[in-house]
């Protein structure tokens, strides 16, 4: 008897893997026998999850070429709706005004935080949302008056057309004023890294970025971490939109569905997103 139950139990196993494998499949199955190209810009924080779908698709199908690039949500929205790029990614939703102009078409597949962050050899791991204005604000200039050192704060921010900036100003800073004497990156990536190489730095990036490089901070007592944005006990979180201009046809229409399926929503949520499915 042992051994009609060993093969049962391998059979078992076997079933088990090849309907995993198939439901793998099948999210990427509408790409097979396909030709063409799909141009992607804007957010940044988005750019993980694009350039791992885009390697997926490409690896079944080498006749579908896929190019991803940032520049940040209000060039992702312009782009597209001027027809330079298919995509246009933005980590906020489009304007009323926007939506109108370019015809867009707006699909939210993820939701995702926007965490201060410090060096990692900061002591400082806690703020309230009013230290945090007056640190933006320049009001507060040395971390000796939040508990660190006694050394000045180096602030960084993004420019006016990025997502992760707009959640961080109304959400994080209630619209406070940001000093002209901030630092200016291009990118969640450039970010971090800026942030990484400065012990003395704040500055904020997509949770969905955050890695031992940098020391996430406690807001009110929150910290920025994937739980707390699901949960929405960290409330300084966006929508993460994939936009086109009028409805998506051909591979555009493909790629957002793949962003929606199961495979592309466990892609969300293992690049550090919460999925909306």
């Amino acid at each position: 008897m042992k051994k009609p139950i060993l093969w049962h139990g391998l059979l078992a196993a076997v079933l088990v893997m090849a309907c995993a494998s198939w439901g793998l499949a099948g999210d990427l199955d509408a790409f097979k026998g396909r030709k063409g190209e799909i141009r992607i810009a804007g957010g940044t924080a988005h750019i993980p999850v694009m350039k791992e779908a885009a390697k997926r698709i490409m690896t079944l199908n080498p006749d579908i070429n896929i190019s991803v690039a940032g520049g940040g949500s209000g060039l992702g929205i312009k782009q597209v709706g001027e027809g330079l790029v298919d995509i246009g990614n933005s980590g906020r939703k489009p304007t009323d005004d926007e939506a109108g102009k370019y015809g867009l078409g707006m699909y939210k597949w993820a939701i995702d935080g926007v965490g201060v962050v410090v060096n990692p050899k900061n002591s400082v791991k806690s703020l309230t949302k009013a230290q945090l204005k007056d640190v933006y604000a320049g009001k507060i200039v040395n971390w000796k008056e939040l508990g660190g050192e006694d050394k000045g704060i180096n602030l960084y921010t993004r420019d006016e057309s990025s997502g992760t900036r707009e959640v961080f100003w109304k959400k994080a800073l209630g619209k406070g004023e940001i000093s002209s004497k901030a630092l200016f990156v291009q990118s969640n990536g450039a970010m971090k890294t800026a942030i990484a190489n400065d012990p003395y730095s704040i500055g904020y990036v997509s949770v969905g970025h955050m890695d031992s490089s940098v020391a996430g901070v406690a807001l009110d007592g929150k910290a920025p971490t994937l739980e707390n944005v699901k949960s929405g006990e960290y409330g300084v979180a966006r929508g993460l939109y994939s936009n086109t201009k009028g409805e998506p046809t051909g591979l555009t229409q493909l790629f957002i569905n793949y962003l929606m399926s199961d495979e592309g929503q466990a892609l969300a949520a293992a690049k550090g997103f919460v999925p909306v499915k």
